[in-house]
């Protein structure tokens, strides 16, 4: 199967965070772009990030990845599990093949480092345990293809529905108990079992490898696979945290023929720093891809890394001493001392840029206008939903996007937790999506309320009786 890109196109929620439930199409219905961009507005804690930390999650589990303690901490508090259920495309030669892609998790006392079932409470840590995964994809019969169950793993068994386990791993007694341990050893870990490694390797060495239906179920997995490990990226606040601490990430994705790279390199700013020699040519690569743009987005501005000579690394490998940075006007300061908003934008340019010219590269950030200014963001925005290729996930609370952007790429949260998040109705061609927004605001006129309303005198007194504690 010549799988050529792959893109999210929606997201259901289900007692993540503020949301009980949630439900939103990536998917611009309005036009055909060859991007696909999705902007989500509203007011604070009312379920934004919550998108992107649900991302996140995907991430982890499609790489194979330990999840992280704090998503134990993630499940609604009225709940005791969170199902999360994505919908995919894969595109081919031969046509678009969806795919969904649906698991569960729940907070668990992680009891690894200790031999006792009585643990003291200060020493009680949480993880999470991710069960009830699902694969769903066309499912090919004798005269029709249908969307139907291709893996799911809510049985004692290994998994269901037997025909497609027969198929895909076939009816060893010792394969079948070496991945029912391989499963117990996942949720142990808090890893997907069905994109783990051990799974993965059972399908590659299974029996009937040429069944032109197998290969298609297999290619479908693997091709998830490569998306969530080389061209999906999450970007959460701890991004610009980061920045804020004086460290540069540096978020890149190359394609050099089959094989791609991706991932972050770190750059402490407040001085010079070591850094491995292949770390070092990765750093050039990006430098290189990103000037040409960085120059125009921000005129005259170009980076680059200075060379301090080489030194032996802890490691007995040879590095080289290196400081970034910046140069206007043909003079060089260190980067560490432009804005939080230049560094924002070096930190995921050359990532942006691999997005706009590659369709199968999907990039979620949330607080995408921190530190940018708002009519070169409106700018940036306009020109990759317009012209680029590949998956922007958006969220912001600056609202010049929405005069630049077609309104069908935006998104609202609503204050309904059973319902969190909306497209606008009624609005019309000639409508400005800014404006029809603090309409409805204050006067509503939507299926769902956009805004819980505050009221300015009582935060006024309340103000004033804060005082009161403050000796003034």
């Amino acid at each position: 199967m010549n799988i050529s890109s792959v893109r999210i196109t929606g997201i259901s929620i289900h007692n993540f965070k503020n949301i009980i439930e949630g439900s939103l199409s990536f998917k611009n219905t309005r036009k055909d772009f060859k991007a696909s961009v999705l902007g989500l507005y509203g007011q604070n804690g009312s379920g934004k990030t919550a998108l992107i930390d649900a991302l996140e999650l995907l991430k982890y589990a499609l790489c194979g990845q330990t999840i992280p303690r704090k998503f134990a901490d993630f499940i609604n508090i009225e709940s005791e599990v969170a199902t999360l259920l994505f919908d995919f495309e894969i595109r081919t030669a031969d046509g678009i093949t969806p795919v969904s892609y649906q698991f569960s998790i729940r907070s668990v006392l992680d009891v690894a480092d200790h031999n006792i079932d009585t643990i003291p409470a200060g020493e009680q840590k949480k993880r999470v345990y991710i069960f009830n995964e699902r694969i769903k994809s066309p499912i090919q019969g004798e005269k029709t293809t249908r969307q139907g169950t291709l893996i799911d793993t809510d049985t004692a068994e290994l998994f269901l529905p037997r025909a497609k386990k027969q198929l895909l791993v076939g009816s060893s007694k010792q394969v079948d108990t070496n991945l029912q341990v391989a499963k117990k050893l996942s949720g142990a870990q808090s890893r997907s079992f069905i994109f783990s490694r051990k799974f993965l390797d059972a399908l590659s060495n299974a029996p009937n490898q040429s069944d032109p239906e197998r290969k298609s179920y297999v290619g479908l997995l693997q091709r998830l696979v490569m998306f969530g490990n080389l061209e999906f990226f999450v970007i959460n606040t701890t991004h610009s945290g980061l920045i804020s601490l004086n460290a540069q990430p540096l978020l890149f994705a190359f394609k050099s023929g089959e094989l791609s790279s991706g991932g972050t390199v770190m750059i402490p700013l407040n001085e010079p720093v070591v850094i491995p020699t292949k770390e070092k040519e990765v750093i050039v690569r990006i430098i290189q891809t990103m000037n040409g743009v960085l120059e125009q987005v921000v005129p005259g501005l170009t980076i680059h890394h200075k060379n301090l000579g080489t030194q032996i690394m802890e490691s007995g490998e040879e590095g080289t001493r290196i400081q970034l940075m910046s140069r206007r006007n043909n003079k060089d300061i260190p980067l560490s001392y432009e804005s939080e908003g230049i560094k924002k934008i070096i930190s995921i340019l050359q990532l942006l840029i691999v997005m706009y010219n590659q369709p199968s590269i999907t990039v979620a950030i949330d607080e995408l206008d921190s530190g940018v200014f708002e009519y070169l963001l409106g700018e940036l925005l306009t020109i990759i939903s317009e012209r680029g290729k590949g998956q922007l996930i958006f969220t912001s609370h600056n609202l010049r996007p929405l005069e630049t952007l077609d309104r069908g790429f935006i998104a609202f949260t609503t204050t309904n937790p059973k319902n969190r998040y909306v497209r606008m109705v009624n609005v019309k061609e000639n409508n400005n999506l800014r404006g029809f927004y603090f309409r409805d605001i204050v006067l509503g006129g939507q299926d769902e309320e956009l805004y819980d309303q505050t009221n300015n005198a009582e935060i006024a007194y309340a103000f004033r009786e804060a005082g009161e504690y403050c000796g003034s």
